[in-house]
């Protein structure tokens, strides 16, 4: 298949593995391009025999996905119309009654026959780390990768699934105290936590993912769906509810205060390269200096 025509995508099959890497500068912010090309490459690959393992990574070495478009917050048409472009990418998919188009992205992720691999060696915050989540499994480099979620510094909550998945993946205690505290989590911590499989030297995560990656590209098809199904009777994905009820929420905190925090957060840096390096330092230099 011809996977040429995503914006914001690399797409590369060799040996039965499709590497995808997000290449959308300056952030690769999930946005009104970046989101609908997933979803269409995802809608695509789905019907793909010929790929057998899916590894996302980024072209960028300082970002994986730094977050969701701020546009998002400030912009009332913003999410709307990447809404629509992600609809319009993957014709006859339907976005479930009650979830958004990130929700719906990640159980679609979740849903392939593929087996999916997430490759971090630099910044995934925010629906840049939901979508990671939503992959089967994660590694991370040590000394470059951070994940976070930084929504409650926004006075939002993670809209893409976050407080679902982080909840099943690390328990309730450890999920607050990202999804409250909004710290950034470094690889070893991620791997301790149970955030990522595993912990890698940055020298060493792409021989590893790779090998990883042909190996299992070697399993027939009907293996791989039959150990995934079973996985998944062990451990079943969540239900609509949990995610209607994220949902809810987060519209319910679109307010006029937070739409004006969001704007000042922009102008002090967020969304910039500069700023995105230090985004957390930033928000609470930024809550201390405004009282919110």
């Amino acid at each position: 298949m011809d996977y040429s025509s995503w914006a914001g995508l690399g797409v590369t099959v060799d040996g039965g593995v499709a590497v995808v890497s997000l290449d959308h500068p300056p952030l690769n912010l999930m946005d009104g391009v970046l989101l609908p090309s997933l979803r269409g490459f995802v809608h695509q690959v789905r019907a793909d025999a010929e790929v057998r393992v899916i590894v996302f990574q980024s072209a960028d070495p300082e970002f994986f996905s730094a977050h969701g478009d701020m546009a998002y917050l400030t912009d009332p048409d913003a999410l709307p119309a990447a809404t629509r472009a992600a609809v319009e990418a993957a014709p006859g998919a339907v976005i479930p009654e009650g979830m958004n188009v990130l929700q719906a992205l990640g159980v679609e992720v979740r849903e392939l026959p593929q087996i999916t691999i997430g490759k971090i060696a630099g910044f995934a915050r925010g629906a840049g780390n939901e979508f990671l989540l939503s992959l089967d499994m994660r590694f991370a480099a040590i000394g470059r990768s951070g994940q976070a979620q930084p929504e409650a510094s926004l006075a939002i909550l993670p809209g893409g699934g976050g407080t679902v998945h982080l909840a099943r993946l690390l328990g309730p205690a450890r999920a607050l105290e990202l999804l409250v505290g909004g710290g950034l989590v470094g690889a070893e911590v991620a791997e301790r936590y149970g955030l990522v499989n595993r912990a890698l030297p940055a020298d060493e995560i792409d021989s590893f993912v790779d090998a990883l990656a042909c190996r299992m590209a070697r399993v027939r098809p009907e293996v791989v769906a039959a150990i995934k199904a079973t996985v998944r009777a062990a451990v079943p994905p969540p239900s609509a509810e949990p995610y209607v009820v994220e949902n809810g929420f987060l519209y319910s905190l679109f307010t006029e205060d937070m739409v004006a925090g969001a704007h000042e957060q922009l102008a002090a840096g967020v969304q910039t390269r500069e700023g995105e390096r230090d985004l957390e330092g930033l928000l609470d230099r930024l809550a201390v200096s405004t009282g919110r």
